[in-house]
């Protein structure tokens, strides 16, 4: 651990940093310093971590809480820990001698896990704040926290022909239940460590992740994969219908897993971002409804449309105000839709097949 004094300096010094920069650091961890990424073995932090191995780093401590063997990706030559975060002891093991810290970590899902199960979404802050403090006392000098649009004020998002949300708008706060709230606690906790200790911290404010090597089946997948995965399943039992959430009409943007890991790294290594929430995500709106007819153009059928209008809907529109990202960064999520929903369906109908032939999937 730093001494105080140590630390009160390094405070003074990141401010007068801060307060001179206005601009996009280049990223000065080395090649053979320690990432430590809380989460690897789910969706997200799993492409994280290919990402930056893939980048050269040597040093990669991964770790999540499910067995090995149910980790979406594991990356050779990397560091794979089974802790539970949420636990001070496993968070301090997890953050010893590291350069910078990704938190991914957290219990969550799509729409129907986040509705049903707010405790458990909430309890996601004890991962956090021991991580938080685990890598402020292992002298980290940078921490990443992945938020949510959930944490958006919901009032805001009830007409499917919704504006876009800008960061501003999380405020006056509420928060989507459960989760969403626990987002905006965590944010605050990443302002003040850099307010009062000096600690860099970075936030990115997730909007609706897809892509290869997510969840897809079980009750925790988000709607690209749910629906593209109905689909395959009636083009492989001869049931030609579809059963979708709600009316169609809802709303959302949706984010390609790559821009997603590249955006991470840009935000965290970004000086004129330490310490402010800042929208990942793609600005391209699309309605439930059209995502069902871009997956049935993929898999070449044509559905019968059935509503379940009880069904977990979450709010009716939600899209990302670009304006700040393209302001800090001079760069956002650019991948189409149609082009990552196009990948994602072919990995999921690889895993669906996979599942059939008896072989063990991700899902």
């Amino acid at each position: 651990m730093l001494a105080v004094t140590d630390r009160m300096k390094r405070k003074h010094n990141l401010r007068g940093e801060v307060m001179s920069e206005n601009k996009i650091a280049a990223t000065t961890i080395n090649k053979d310093d320690l990432i430590v990424i809380g989460g690897a073995g789910g969706f997200i932090a799993g492409a994280l971590t290919r990402y930056f191995a893939d980048q050269g780093f040597t040093r990669i401590r991964a770790i999540d809480k499910k067995p090995l063997y149910q980790w979406y990706q594991v990356t050779p030559g990397v560091e794979s820990l089974c802790m539970d975060l949420s636990e001070k002891e496993s968070a301090i093991r997890a953050c010893e001698g590291a350069k910078e810290v990704y938190n991914l970590a957290a219990d969550m899902g799509g729409m129907g896990f986040i509705e049903k199960f707010r405790v458990e979404c909430l309890r996601s802050i004890l991962i956090n704040t021991h991580m938080i403090e685990a890598a402020y006392n292992a002298g980290a000098e940078r921490y990443f926290f992945s938020s949510s649009a959930c944490a958006y004020n919901v009032t805001l998002q009830n007409d499917p022909n919704c504006r876009a949300l800008k960061e501003t708008d999380a405020y006056p706060a509420m928060c989507e239940r459960g989760y969403g709230w626990e987002k905006m606690l965590s944010e605050m906790f990443c302002e003040e460590y850099w307010a009062e200790r000096g600690m860099k911290t970075a936030i990115a404010r997730f909007h609706n992740v897809y892509g290869p090597y997510g969840t897809w089946d079980g009750g925790r997948e988000k709607a690209p994969a749910a629906l593209a995965r109905k689909v395959i399943e009636a083009k492989d039992t001869g049931n030609l219908k579809i059963d979708i959430w709600g009316d169609g009409s809802q709303t959302r943007s949706f984010m390609y897993i790559d821009d997603c890991v590249k955006g991470i790294d840009m935000i965290m290594h970004a000086e004129n971002l330490t310490a402010t929430a800042i929208n990942l995500g793609s600005s391209e709106l699309i309605a439930i409804e059209d995502l069902v007819t871009y997956a049935e153009e993929i898999g070449g059928v044509k559905l019968e449309r059935t509503h379940d209008l009880d069904a977990p809907k979450g709010v009716a529109g939600r899209n990302s105000d670009n304006t700040m990202i393209l302001e800090k960064l001079g760069w956002e999520p650019k991948t189409p839709f149609k082009e990552g929903l196009a990948k994602t369906y072919a990995w999921i109908e690889q895993q669906y097949n996979d599942r059939k032939a008896g072989k063990r999937t991700v899902s």
